[in-house]
């Protein structure tokens, strides 16, 4: 690379970046603070290090052509694979789930890098079968590509984290322009799932009333009835699809496939899901069935939010971090700490932060000329715009506890060090998204 070519770097990305990174350092070292003023963790001195180390490595990877290391992609997947592996049998336990592995004092968690490397080989694929972009086999080995770790993440368990995997297949699928009718059924399979997942829950819990329409959704027997009824059905729909071409016979087809695969995608997760994974679905949807327990967290989260106001407390002026009163404030809930001390206003900052990565990823992105270059400003768009949605809507109690961090801002190695990665391979087809 020319040094001239260094004034390529897309410096409002980089901008960005940092910005959300000094605030992350800011506000970890308030919430290691006490009411009375005593700092009691160095956590903000570990984050400068990886965030410091992380916007070299960013800028380190603007130097490198990025497509030398989509070449080598299929490796690192591998790679990958196998550490995932190690860690779901070997790493170490932390809050139920063997998410970390650990050398001494220092552990990394691979699940995070793990996003970056299916992105890389994800877009590999999809630019190498560019000339094939209708075919249905296209859209199956991609979700296999991308199903494959996030199925190992989730053995872990780590629902949260695998959450991240299908906004990304999702995104990088539609921009390589697969089909959109095989990208809403997959989208439609999931939403269902959950929505019946839930609805038994907020019968037990909230409702407390036995609705027998909606007790049978948790009756194996019914279930393995209904979907052996709709997939017969089905069946004899496709046969009539192959034998008469009329197209209502194939969207029989397409809804059967749905409500099976959902049916027994629900009936397998919840016998998989932990209680304390229901239970943050549980308190979701109403936070007061367990408002010294399960709730606890949202609502504080909350009245932290709340009482910020328009301009906040002051910076080290919060009271519900200061107080302890907010669990994981570091990590999971800094952006609860950060409302409180600087109010809407400094919220607002953040999501105007969050708004230029993503403007300046989907503008690579629809500039460069190399595919598997836009695949990856695609990917990186959806991993950083559903981190930031996720843990923001957690924080407010409009999305459910997944336990995601907020990329840049929350405590942690793996996600600083993951995110910015991120960052630098976008740099990299920035300046060169005029080459083939």
């Amino acid at each position: 690379m020319r040094a001239r070519d260094l004034l390529e770097i897309d410096f409002p990305l980089v901008f960005a970046a940092v910005i959300l990174s000094v605030f992350g350092i800011l506000f970890i070292y308030s919430s290691g603070i006490t009411s009375t003023g005593l700092l009691v963790s160095s956590e903000y001195k570990r984050q400068i290090i990886w965030a410091g180390g992380g916007l070299v490595i960013a800028l380190a990877s603007a130097l490198i052509d990025y497509k030398r290391i989509v070449n080598i992609s299929f490796y690192l997947y591998l790679g990958i694979l196998a550490l995932l592996v190690y860690t779901c049998v070997f790493g170490r336990l932390v809050k139920g789930a063997r998410a970390w592995i650990g050398f001494g004092g220092f552990g990394i968690q691979p699940s995070e890098f793990a996003k970056i490397i299916v992105i890389l080989f994800l877009s590999k694929y999809l630019g190498d079968t560019r000339r094939s972009a209708g075919i249905f086999s296209r859209f199956v080995v991609s979700c296999l590509i991308v199903f494959i770790p996030m199925g190992i993440i989730i053995l872990q368990p780590d629902f949260g984290t695998s959450l991240v995997f299908i906004p990304i297949l999702f995104v990088m699928t539609f921009v390589a322009g697969i089909s959109a009718r095989y990208i809403i059924f997959l989208g439609a399979c999931i939403a269902l799932t959950g929505f019946l997942i839930v609805l038994p829950l907020w019968q037990s819990y909230i409702l407390r009333n036995s609705l027998p329409a909606l007790a049978v959704l948790t009756d194996s027997r019914f279930i393995l009835a209904a979907a052996l009824g709709i997939g017969a059905a089905g069946a004899v729909a496709f046969f009539g699809f192959i034998r008469y071409g009329k197209r209502y016979f194939f969207w029989i087809v397409y809804t059967a496939g749905i409500v099976v695969l959902s049916l027994t995608a629900s009936a397998a997760a919840r016998k998989m899901l932990r209680e304390y994974m229901l239970m943050r679905l549980i308190v979701f949807l109403d936070p007061g069935v367990d408002p010294l327990g399960a709730g606890w967290h949202i609502i504080q989260s909350m009245t932290a939010i709340g009482s910020g106001g328009l301009t906040g407390k002051g910076y080290l002026q919060g009271t519900q971090s200061h107080y302890r009163f907010l669990p994981e404030q570091s990590t999971d809930f800094i952006f609860s700490i950060f409302t409180e001390e600087w109010g809407f206003f400094g919220g607002f900052l953040v999501f105007a932060l969050f708004l230029v990565i993503s403007l300046r990823l989907i503008r690579t992105m629809r500039i460069t000329l190399d595919h598997s270059g836009r695949y990856i400003c695609a990917g990186l768009s959806a991993m950083y715009i559903f981190h930031f949605l996720v843990n923001v809507g957690m924080t407010m109690g409009i999305m459910p506890i997944t336990g995601i961090p907020l990329h840049f801002m929350s405590y942690g190695g793996s996600s600083v060090l993951s995110a910015m990665i991120g960052i630098g391979l976008a740099l990299s087809v920035h300046v060169r998204r005029y080459s083939r």
